[in-house]
């Protein structure tokens, strides 16, 4: 039996404790590969599908945490280090497209966004605050867990957790990319990216000349293959050639190839 604390939105103490059996034949450790099961906040404020994605969470073997407004939401994360966040877009006390500004200038955990409806200003706003993905309420249970999961063994794939075969520092030309210490340099300076930005770069920038699509690039950094999120790609494509082109908007590191995705120059 595994229990799921679902704490006061104003007091930040906990309001309830609601139990749930874990699914039989689920290890908690199993799924961290021998580790401590991976923890999961959940930063939701309507409360039955709070408990209902928390039940579906622990029933996968996850831990959880929860918080029901934006405020609280950020200082879970602070505090409890989650290895995921499930945060929905629209909140009380703090909007969650905020939650994940701040959440993303003190970490790279990976943040799936719940947005209302089909709204493409949520996703996209979403997006640029640095989420990782984003899920439409309603939302198939089955489909976000499926997502869950694939976004936890992707942020352990990353180029930041990359094979022993990988070098640790990536060169072409004028740019360096140290992969253990996830810091990048063009002509010497610093260069300020994002951390879904730097394993995009470090993807392309590791294999010269190779052509990859938008869907290569989701399995190989969000790792999960959804309509519509091709999006994400090209969002992050544009905000890298701001940073490393001298005319972004005639790029020569990064191009662009016709009916495929991109490729770098070096």
């Amino acid at each position: 039996m595994l229990r799921v604390t679902l704490e006061d939105a104003d007091s930040g103490r906990p309001a309830a404790e609601v139990s749930f059996s874990a699914r039989r034949g689920t290890s908690p450790a199993a799924l961290g590969g021998g580790m401590a099961a991976p923890t999961v906040l959940v930063v939701e404020d309507e409360e039955h599908l709070l408990q209902a994605l928390c039940s579906s969470l622990v029933q996968e073997g996850y831990q959880v945490k929860t918080a029901q407004d934006g405020e609280q939401g950020l200082e879970v994360a602070r505090s409890a280090r989650p290895d995921l966040v499930i945060l929905d877009v629209r909140l009380p006390t703090m909007d969650g497209r905020e939650v994940c500004r701040s959440i993303r200038k003190e970490s790279a955990v990976p943040i799936l966004m719940l947005t209302a409806g089909d709204h493409e200003i949520d996703r996209v706003a979403g997006l640029e605050m640095g989420a990782d993905g984003y899920v439409s309420k309603p939302f198939s249970m089955r489909e976000l867990m499926a997502r869950v999961k694939a976004m936890l063994c992707r942020s352990r794939m990353t180029p930041n957790h990359a094979p022993g075969d990988w070098p640790k520092v990536l060169r072409a030309g004028d740019l360096e990319m140290d992969l253990t210490s996830h810091a990048a340099k063009l002509q010497g300076q610093p260069l300020d990216l994002k951390p879904k930005e730097f394993d995009l770069l470090a993807l392309l920038v590791s294999h010269p000349g190779q052509a990859f699509t938008r869907e290569q690039v989701l399995q190989q950094l969000w790792g999960y293959d959804y309509a519509g999120d091709t999006r994400a790609v090209d969002v992050h494509i544009r905000w890298l050639r701001e940073k490393i082109e001298e005319d972004p908007s005639h790029p020569r590191r990064i191009s662009t190839v016709r009916g495929v995705g991109y490729r770098f120059e070096g």
